[in-house]
Parts: structure tokens; C-alpha cells; sequence
């Protein structure tokens, strides 16, 4: 299948063979196929897909690769905002979904999405929610956003019934909202590496 690498996907692997240059030994006994791998910001010279492994500890976390023809399936961080799904979840009561559920309500002028822990128990249905769990935000922004625009987001992420946390992708890396607002610039999280920039929206050379 054709598929762009977009952090924070969820993948789902047609063979337990299909994941490629894992170390950690936990691995082969608490990962399967019927669990998805993440994609994580990472690059090598077969284009492979990298990704990070979960396992049932909160320090059990392993990076490997993938190549793209081994991928089943997927499912976005925007495919996990959707309001119908965050209505039929099982964790419909945990404060984080309660939290995405009231984003929802909103008309954002950006496609936005939901990471981390509990975007993969609005996944997989695994019960790896509690109500002191953060919810992991993602803004897909391709254009330069304003900052009143942001800060119309952040107001509304600070009213939520949990800690939430922003991220906000831009084609050249991801940096953390309240940093930006914060500060004027931020560590762009890139494939290469942390970059520091006042221009998240432009290459720097």
C-alpha cells in the first residue's frame, strides 16, 4: 500500500516479522500484531518507516522501523477526534475524553487530533486510561497559524477537566504550543533532531 509517514499514526502490521531492528527483549512477549506500533520522527537510508513499540509498563517503550508494504492499517489522530467515536468509546467517562469531546464543539479552522496514552486506548480499547491521564493534542498546521488564533485554543484547552498538552506540526517539525506562546520560539522537534528556531514555519539553513 502507498503510505506517508506522518508521526503519531497508529499502524497495525501484517507479521510480527515486519518489525525491524527492535533490541529490547520485552518485545517479542508483549507485542503482536493485533497491537498497533506509533510513528515516531526518525529517517534512514532505506526510507523505512520508524516507529516505537508500547508495552503494558509506562517505561517500556521501544523504537524500530518498518517497512511500508508491511502496514495493515491505520488510523490518524484525526480519525480518533471524531465526535461520534469519542461518544462510543468505552473510556466515554474518563476526564481526557470528556476534555476531546468538548473540543469537538468547536469550529477549528485546522485539523487537529489526539496522541499519546489516550489516543492509543481510543484505538486498540485498551484500559490504559485513569482519571489523572493527560490529553496529548496534535494541530496539523501546513500554513502559518496566528498567534490569536493559538491563543483562542490554549483559552479552551486550559477550561478542560485534565492537564492537556499541544503540539502543533508544521512541514518541518513540531513544537510544543504553550512554549511558542510562551516564548517566541520553540525546540522544533524535526527527523534530524531538536532544532531551535524563532520560524518553526520555515527552513532555516
Amino acid at each position: 500500500m502507498t503510505f506517508t509517514s506522518r508521526p503519531h499514526d497508529l499502524l497495525w502490521l501484517s507479521n510480527a516479522d515486519a518489525l525491524l531492528n527492535i533490541q529490547e527483549a520485552w518485545v517479542a512477549s508483549q507485542w503482536h500484531t493485533g497491537l498497533p506500533v506509533v510513528v515516531r520522527r526518525d529517517v534512514n537510508d532505506n526510507a523505512d518507516i520508524p516507529v516505537g513499540v508500547r508495552g503494558m509498563k509506562r517505561e517500556q517503550r521501544a523504537a524500530g522501523w518498518v517497512k511500508a508494504e508491511a502496514i495493515s492499517r491505520v488510523i490518524t489522530p484525526e480519525m480518533l477526534a471524531d465526535r461520534e467515536r469519542l461518544l462510543h468509546s468505552p473510556f466515554v467517562s474518563q476526564p481526557p475524553v470528556q476534555a476531546a469531546i468538548l473540543l469537538t464543539t468547536f469550529a477549528w479552522p485546522w485539523h487537529w487530533g489526539i496522541t499519546g496514552s489516550t489516543g492509543y486506548a481510543l484505538a486498540t480499547e485498551i484500559p490504559v486510561l485513569h482519571a489523572e491521564s493527560d490529553l496529548d493534542l496534535i494541530i496539523r498546521a501546513p500554513q502559518p497559524l496566528t498567534h490569536d488564533e493559538l491563543c483562542q485554543w490554549q483559552a479552551q484547552v486550559g477550561k478542560l477537566p485534565c492537564r492537556a498538552d499541544t503540539q502543533v506540526e508544521t512541514p518541518f517539525g513540531a513544537f510544543a504550543l504553550n512554549e511558542w506562546l510562551r516564548e517566541g520560539r520553540v525546540l522544533l522537534k524535526t527527523a534530524s533532531g531538536p532544532q531551535l528556531t524563532a520560524t518553526p514555519w520555515h527552513r532555516e539553513p
